[in-house]
This record gives C-alpha cells, structure tokens and sequence, in this order.
C-alpha cells in the first residue's frame, strides 16, 4: 500500500512539473508579444489611455510568474502572495466602486496580516525544535 501511495505521489509532482512548464510557455510567449509591439511606448506617450491596458497586460505576466513559482514550491506564502496580487490587479486595473476598493484594501490588509502570522508561527516553530 505504501509503495501505490509513493506512486501515486510521483506521478502528481511529474504532473505539477508538467503544468508548471505549460505556464512557463505560456508566460515566455506572453511577454514576448507584450514586448515585442512595435510603437508600444509610442503610442503609450500619444494616448495615456492606453496605460491601463499595458498595466493590465504586465499585472497578469507578474500573476502568472507568481502561479508558476507556487506549483514548483507550493506553500502558504506564495498562495498568499498571488492572492494579494490578484486583488490588487483587481482593484488598480478594473473599474470598481469605493466600497470595492475598500473591501479590497481590506482583504489586502488581513492577507498581510494572516501572511506574517504564519511567519511568525513558522519562525517559533524552528526555534522550538
């Protein structure tokens, strides 16, 4: 039984590592037709309003580079570093209300809070073994 489990644990990280390098290409291409415009920064110096979409595009490749990080090492802080990222995407590049943004600078700031108490929790347990 314990050698089907360690199986079974093998297979799930070839698969992890498999999705991880999906997402790798997919960023790679991403931020090579990002970058790869020709007159982006031209037209970005014409129209401002094109701002928001290159900082959109640009939020999503940090995302991305955030969720490849945590399928190669999963643990509480990258999930809550992609989860404050998300929200904070949400809340510069999406049009939303005062009361979204307040939710959002809310779920930030307990996201930060809830990130260091697992820090600290971590840190107390190595120092009591």
């Amino acid at each position: 039984m314990e050698k089907i489990k360690k199986g079974v644990h093998k297979i799930c990280e070839c698969l992890e590592l498999c999705a991880a390098g999906l997402v790798l290409i997919g960023i790679l291409l991403s931020a090579i037709g990002l970058f790869s415009e020709k007159g982006l920064f031209v037209n970005l110096m014409q129209d401002t309003s094109l701002f928001i979409h290159y900082l959109e595009q640009v939020l999503l490749l940090v995302i991305g580079i955030e969720f490849l990080q945590m399928l190669c090492r999963p643990n509480a802080d990258n999930v809550m570093e992609i989860l404050i990222f998300l929200v904070a995407r949400h809340m510069i590049v999406g049009t939303t209300t005062p009361l979204e943004d307040f939710v959002s600078v809310i779920s930030v700031s307990l996201l930060c809070v809830l990130r260091r108490y697992l820090h600290n929790l971590k840190e107390k347990e190595g120092k009591g073994d």
